[in-house]
């Protein structure tokens, strides 16, 4: 049954993730913790379906509140979806659009891409460590290393970061195969970065407490005392985070 298989292959490669990646995973926490600490914020960043990880850790209950999720609407799935993968291929637009955001040295920048090879990618990353942000990259290295890249420097986003967290799914990301069927098919890259990224955000709460600082973080709107707290931290960090 393939939806067994699926899960069997999402197992390994989870497992395979978290054993290799570890060192890479405390370390992103460490960046994080540093910025939240001087009163900064978490900057995430994908284009297309990858939008789904700077959304996945923002404004959610939960999550840490200074995180700034970078939702450029010419990058999204909509209106027309090929437009975002036209508008990711293009060079000098998300270093400008980064111009626009209130930014610091002291902050963390979360950059996902599973094959990392785009022009928005590359740029963003390139912009963030100019301004003297640390880089965070969640990148498939099977993927990247299979590819060329989109951007003039030639230059991969892994190549580009400070730290490299490495998503397992294979190269083209589809996993699974049949007889009768050419094309391979379901992607497991977003289950594994989505992981990730609430693994990097766990670890950036621990290490905050331990330092005895205690994380504003969102409880569920739905609890009855939730639009209080969240009304309180959303006139704290608005200044800071644009989608807010």
């Amino acid at each position: 049954m393939k939806y067994l298989e699926y899960y069997d292959v999402i197992q390994k490669q989870m497992k395979q993730q978290f054993e290799e990646e570890a060192k890479h995973i405390e370390q992103a926490a460490a960046y994080c913790a540093a910025s939240i600490k001087k009163g900064r914020v978490i900057h995430a960043f994908g284009c297309g379906h990858s939008q789904i990880f700077p959304m996945e850790i923002f404004y959610r209950a939960g999550g840490l509140v200074p995180v700034n999720a970078l939702l450029i609407p010419h990058l999204a799935l909509f209106p027309y979806a090929k437009l975002s993968t036209l508008q990711e291929r293009v060079e000098g637009f998300t270093d400008k659009y980064l111009e626009l955001e209130n930014t610091s040295p002291d902050d963390t920048m979360i950059v996902v891409s599973i094959s990392g090879r785009n022009a928005a990618v590359v740029d963003m990353a390139l912009a963030a460590k100019k301004i003297g942000m640390k880089v965070v990259a969640l990148v498939s290295r099977q993927f990247a290393d299979s590819t060329t890249s989109r951007h003039s420097s030639g230059k991969n986003l892994k190549d580009v970061a400070d730290v490299v967290i490495d998503v397992k799914c294979v190269s083209g990301d589809a996993a699974l195969s049949m007889e009768g069927l050419e094309p391979k098919f379901c992607g497991t890259s977003t289950v594994l970065a989505v992981t990730l990224m609430e693994a990097i955000i766990a670890q950036t709460v621990e290490n905050c407490v331990n330092d005895g600082f205690i994380p504003p973080i969102y409880v569920s709107s739905n609890l009855d005392k939730g639009d209080a707290i969240n009304a309180e931290h959303i006139k704290n960090y608005s200044p800071l985070i644009s989608c807010l």
